[in-house]
Order: structure tokens, then sequence, then C-alpha cells
């Protein structure tokens, strides 16, 4: 066989591995999927709690669109599905890179995909038990007397699903410094000299990421800062010196 044949062999038999990963994933999903939907209104309701809970008594959101109240929990029951299927879909990706990193590569990548994992779960936990409480709380306590807050069902789910992401990816805040760390393109130390810029960044992207109030800006922001630091001494722990390399100039 020439080296041109097994060249096209190989990458046929990747194609052919990616496919049965892809499949098993899907089919890992669907699973979880079916098994959720016969719990799409609880999922929903208990989505709902953090803004009824503030709402005056008896009062509950509207759907504008007449087919919002059948999409919006079936909409979250997807996001639900794909939350909880997270370890079986990232299982399939590293079952389809593995055989191709050193054993090193994989001593780094395992701790990383868990690590990342639990942080985007923390993240989602985070904002669901104490950011959207304390959110809506401030907006129903500060809003006007002659203003009725009437939230709309699929209006409300984008909203917490853009929260839930943002506080979710930024709490990966240390997996992607120690990445960056693994690269060479920065080393701990620098992190550590950069830290005054960093605050002023976090505070701007939480500033963006989050509703225009400073409840929830805060909330986002400070536990940042703090994943900054965590970032760091996660850099220095996991990352050799002998791999740390200091950037070109």
């Amino acid at each position: 066989m020439s080296e041109h044949d097994f060249g096209e062999s190989s990458l046929v038999e990747h194609l052919v591995e990616l496919r049965a990963r892809l499949v098993r994933a899907l089919l890992g999903l669907g699973v979880v999927l079916l098994g959720l939907l016969p719990f799409t209104q609880k999922l929903y309701n208990a989505l709902a709690e953090p803004l009824i809970s503030q709402l005056p008594n008896g009062q509950t959101m509207i759907a504008t669109n007449p087919a919002g109240a059948f999409f919006a929990p079936l909409k979250l029951t997807f996001f639900v599905a794909l939350f909880v299927a997270v370890p079986w879909l990232l299982y399939q990706l590293w079952a389809f890179v593995a055989p191709g990193l050193y054993a090193r590569e994989k001593r780094l990548a395992m701790p990383l995909l868990v690590s990342s994992v639990l942080l985007f779960y923390t993240g989602c936990a985070f904002a669901y038990f104490l950011v959207l409480p304390a959110v809506f709380h401030f907006l129903t306590t500060f809003s006007p007397e002659v203003i009725a807050i009437t939230p709309d069902a699929n209006a409300y789910l984008d909203f917490v699903l853009a929260i839930f992401f943002a506080f979710g990816g930024s709490f990966e805040l240390p997996v992607a410094m120690v990445i960056l760390v693994l690269l060479g393109w920065i080393t701990p130390q620098q992190f550590k000299e950069g830290r005054g810029y960093a605050i002023v960044g976090i505070f701007v992207l939480a500033a963006i990421l989050t509703p225009p109030d400073v409840v929830s800006q805060l909330m986002l922001a400070i536990p940042m800062c703090l994943l900054y630091e965590l970032g760091i001494h996660a850099a220095r722990w996991l990352v050799p010196s002998s791999v740390v390399k200091k950037p070109a100039a």
C-alpha cells in the first residue's frame, strides 16, 4: 500500500470514528430528552420560581404568542437535557481525541475537562440560587407601582438562559488561564502582575454580560475576581515550571 493510500485509509477511519461518536452523543442526548419530557411543566415551574416568588400574590406569567405556553417549556426541557448530557457528550469527544494524545497530555486534559464541567455547573447553580432571586428582588422593589410586571414566558426563558450561559461561561476562567499557560502564551507570574488590569476587565465584562443592574454585575464580577486568583494558583500547580515558557517579545 502506497503512502497516499495509507493516508486516505487513515482519514476514512477517522471519519467513520467521528460519525460513530456523533451518533452516540446524539443518541445519549435523545435518551435524556425523552426521559425529561414528562417533567416539562415541573421544570419550567422550577425555573420560574425565582421570579414568581417576587411577584404579588396571584400574579403569574403570560404568553404573548399563542404557542409560547407550549414551546417555552419544551425549549427549556431541551436545554436541561443538553445540560445533563454534557458529561456524556464530553466523554464522546474525549474518546475520539484521546488516542492521538501523548500520555502527559492525557493526564492534563482529563482534569481540565472535569474542572470545566464542574465550574460550568457551579456557575449555573450560583446564578439560579443566588443571582436570579437577588436580581428579581431588586427589579421588582424599585419598579414604579403604576407598572405591573407581567413577564412573557418565552422572554423570561431567554433572559434566564442568557444569565446561565454568562455565569457558567465566566466560571470557566481558571480553566482558560491554565490552557493559556500550557500553550506557553503567558506565565502565572504575568497573570499575577496583570491582576489590576484583569480586575478592570472583569468588571467591564460583567457589565456587558449581565442585566443593567448593579446587583448582578457585582455578583458576577466578585466571583470572577476570586476565580482569577484560583486560576493563578491552579496554573502554578498543574503546569510544571519546565513547561512554562516566557512568551517571545
